[in-house]
């Protein structure tokens, strides 16, 4: 039996249809679905990734959070100089009897008491008594001044065990020095000391009564067969004009500083304690009235009773000078009030400051921001101490003790130290640095993402400038001139190169491409002014000979001829390079760059990178310029060979500025993977993070830095969020240069549609 319409068994012809349409139709509207979510996907992704980084970058952003934690009742005789644990659980006091104080903070009662150990210089004399105690800032360490003119060091140790998982501290008290400071027993107000255990070596200093500077070293040497101490004093003075009202000794004994009355800051260089002539440099019309030394011994903080605060260090006016100069470096917004009391963080360049009036500020040196400011809740302050950690504080006054919580994660970054110049310690004038680490606790980060983003930026350049000319020609020569036939085998290999691995390319660019462009460099020159001159004339020459030779060839073999012709001629340069170098550069090329130009001359430099990059880029650039060339419609050529123009001609006025959209974007896209390129940048330049264009030099990109950085970066540490800040640094970079080729493309579009 059979159906009317169709043959018998089988559905109709119309039914069949219209189930293969229905299925066509669920299976496009499938694929739209499908394309849709993945468009969808992409932008999800890329948008989550840029929100995980700048979620990553804003803590860089927050200030510092100081909240006050408690205000402890203490006993009303310990005040004055303090000291604290790492821990922020005990608190040592210096009281005018010269007593020091332990008080635990949780509860406020003394735990310890230790009395300085003070006995007459001769039997007759009255027991002296302490005229006024201080705490030597950024150390464990009392120093307290005599009736008698001497000065009492008295080092605090915290002793740390465990009973159980309970931590117990237990201070400790070494051997207190007395130094004499007065031969004549007269007491002294300005004063100041310090102490290393490690070398045994004890320096202090007061200026006397009649302005004299005194100067006091003690040095302790331990026989390590016998054990025998062997203790040294020796006494020095300096005549000083100046009525001097705080003085300041750094933690090596080397630098002493000195604030007068009339705004000057006085320096002086003690060898082995003997001091040198006096350096004198004005820090206003007002007194300075603290002086703190910053962790490393290098950074001086001044407060003035103006209340302006500063930062100065000793710079050398020329890279080669052996001279130093006390220099002002920086300023912080003045304080309502006198500076009181300055207190240096151990961790970094971080450091207190309070003023007469109460007005506490946490500032930071480097980023020369201030983190913080706040009110005293106590009325007098008279001590002030920074704990070890810089995440506690503690102010003091007769019967109070203040204490305040220190978040500060982030203090090293501000917009000037990842975008300006900043001057660091050691160097002549500000400058643009990126110098993540160091070898020492008290080194400074310097953090400038500028010098990276100079680098990534003069990579790409090197890279464009040989890969932009070389593909686009290239793509025009395979697109309008060159033999189908031959063509067929080029544009495959060509775009085959891009499938090389960057490791690869930066691999032999560092191992083998660096050491061999330092010998034929002079070569290399000549390469770029013999080859273009090769090519012309070889190509005249071709076209010169008559018609009936060149078709006694197959199509095609003109392009063998040349690239023979080119390899010899950058063979020969290759072997001519050490007669061009003797003849030219006067027989070493890299003695006569850094003579005549002063440029120095570095193996791995922009060159090898530009080189081994445009090697990368040019198989990007060339395929999609060739796709956009060969795709002009067949048409416009057509008419313009009809009317007349040549071929040349044609390519130039017609098919270049109608494939101008095309070949806009591959060099756009060339760009962004020039930006983006790590390996060969990490392997073939010096990563040397400089501010220079110089094509000799190396540089640091910021793809290659975090590459380089990140496994060494603590999780959520300043450095690690660095990173990330250069990371949307070149986001928002290659996201910039597409939006601006993507409109300027339309345009181009829009402008030769028509043709």
């Amino acid at each position: 039996m059979s159906d009317a319409n169709g043959t018998p068994g089988q559905p109709p012809p119309l039914e069949k249809m219209g189930r293969h349409a229905h299925r066509r139709r669920l299976i496009d509207r499938t694929a739209a679905i499908l394309v849709q979510f993945g468009g969808l996907g992409i932008i999800a992704s890329i948008l989550g990734i840029l929100l995980f980084i700048v979620f990553t970058v804003l803590p860089l952003l927050k200030a510092a959070e100081v909240t006050q934690d408690h205000v402890y009742d203490i006993p009303a005789h310990a005040n004055g100089a303090l000291l604290g644990d790492e821990y922020n659980t005990h608190v040592a006091m210096m009281g005018p009897d010269g007593v020091i104080r332990v008080i635990n903070i949780e509860t406020g009662a003394e735990e310890t008491t230790h009395s300085i150990p003070l006995e007459p210089l001769l039997p007759e004399m009255p027991p002296p008594k302490i005229v006024s105690s201080a705490t030597i800032p950024g150390t464990q360490i009392f120093a307290a001044a005599t009736s008698d003119g001497r000065i009492a060091i008295q080092p605090v140790d915290w002793d740390v065990s465990f009973e159980g998982s309970t931590r117990v501290i237990t201070p400790g008290f070494p051997e207190t020095i007395e130094l004499l400071m007065d031969g004549e027993g007269r007491p002294f107000g300005v004063y100041t000391a310090h102490h290393s255990k490690r070398y045994g070596i004890t320096t202090a200093v007061a200026q006397l009564a009649d302005g004299t500077i005194s100067i006091v070293r003690r040095v302790t040497e331990k026989n390590s067969f016998t054990g025998e101490v062997e203790e040294s004093i020796d006494e020095y003075a300096a005549e000083s004009p100046y009525h001097l009202t705080v003085l300041m000794l750094d933690e090596e004994q080397r630098d002493l500083y000195g604030g007068t009355s009339e705004g000057q800051i006085v320096y002086w260089r003690l060898a082995e304690g003997q001091p040198g002539e006096p350096e004198v440099v004005s820090a206003g019309p007002s007194a300075v009235t603290a002086l703190s030394m910053l962790i490393g011994g290098r950074s001086l903080v001044a407060g003035q009773a103006n209340g302006n605060v500063s930062i100065w260090f000793r710079v050398r006016p020329e890279q080669d000078s052996n001279e130093f100069r006390l220099t002002r470096i920086r300023d912080f917004p003045s304080h309502p009030g006198p500076i009181a009391m300055l207190a240096p963080s151990k961790r970094d360049r971080a450091f207190l400051v309070i003023d007469q009036t109460g007005l506490i500020s946490l500032n930071f040196s480097t980023s020369e921001r201030t983190l913080w400011q706040g009110r005293s809740v106590l009325d007098a302050p008279t001590g002030m101490y920074f704990s070890p950690k810089s995440d506690y504080a503690y102010v003091a006054e007769p019967g109070k003790l203040a204490g305040y919580r220190i978040k500060n994660p982030h203090p090293e970054v501000s917009w000037k130290a990842l975008f300006g110049k900043i001057w660091y310690e050691g160097y002549t004038k500000p400058d643009y640095t990126w110098q993540s680490t160091g070898g020492t606790d008290d080194f400074e980060s310097k953090i400038s993402l500028l010098p990276l983003l100079v680098g990534t930026l003069k990579g790409t350049f090197y890279s464009l400038i040989l890969a932009i000319p070389l593909a686009v020609f290239g793509a025009m020569f395979a697109s309008q001139f060159m033999h189908p036939t031959i063509k067929g085998y080029v544009k495959p290999m060509v775009e085959t190169m891009a499938s090389l691995p960057s490791v690869v390319l930066g691999f032999l660019a560092g191992l083998w491409l660096a050491p061999l462009l330092q010998k034929i460099f002079p070569g290399f020159i000549a390469m770029f002014i013999v080859l273009p001159l090769v090519a012309v004339a070889a190509s005249r020459v071709w076209m010169a000979l008559p018609r009936a030779i060149r078709n006694r060839y197959p199509a095609g073999v003109e392009v063998a001829i040349m690239a023979v012709l080119l390899v010899s001629t950058i063979w020969a340069c290759v072997e001519m390079s050490p007669a061009i170098e003797k003849l030219v550069f006067g027989g070493n090329f890299e003695r006569w760059l850094d003579r005549t130009l002063g440029i120095r001359y570095d193996q791995r430099n922009a060159v090898v990178v530009g080189l081994a990059m445009g090697f990368a880029v040019i198989p990007i650039i060339f395929a999609i310029s060739e796709d956009a060339l060969s795709n002009v419609p067949r048409h416009l050529t057509s008419a313009s060979l009809a009317l007349g123009a040549s071929r040349w001609q044609t390519v130039t006025q017609v098919v270049l500025p109608t494939a101008s959209p095309g070949i806009f974007s591959a060099i756009m896209i060339g760009f962004g993977r020039a930006v983006g390129e790590t390996m060969i940048v990490l392997m073939a330049t010096g990563n040397t993070p400089i501010m220079d264009w110089d094509m000799f030099a190396g540089f640091r990109t910021l793809s290659a830095n975090i590459a380089v950085e990140i496994p060494e970066a603590p999780i959520g540490g300043t450095l690690y969020r660095t990173l990330f800040v250069a990371a949307l640094l070149l986001f928002m970079l290659t996201f910039t240069v597409n939006t601006l080729a993507e409109l300027i493309r339309q345009r181009l579009r829009e402008r030769y549609a028509k043709l």
